[in-house]
């Protein structure tokens, strides 16, 4: 009488793996558009997301030493035969 509502395992995983699809497309959906809606809303108020954050300088690396970019930079216009 419920013969009908078999369902076999590789139907089941399909049928996982498409409802899995839809949740992580809607979740990287949901995740694009709440973005968007923070950096509407930040222009509209004026508001830097980037105000409070510390920026590194560069770092330049050369065989075994570690300078910043503007000392390589510095460096570079006194000897400009030296790589």
């Amino acid at each position: 009488m419920l013969n009908f509502l078999y369902i076999d395992a590789a139907a089941t995983t399909a049928i996982v793996s498409a409802a899995t699809a839809v949740v992580v497309a809607l979740a990287a959906w949901g995740i694009v558009q709440w973005r968007r809606f923070k950096k509407g809303v930040g222009k509209v108020f004026h508001v830097d997301e980037n105000a409070n954050k510390e920026k590194e300088e560069d770092l330049v690396i050369t065989d075994d030493t570690v300078e910043t970019k503007d000392e390589h930079v510095a460096e570079e216009k006194e000897n400009p035969d030296k790589k």
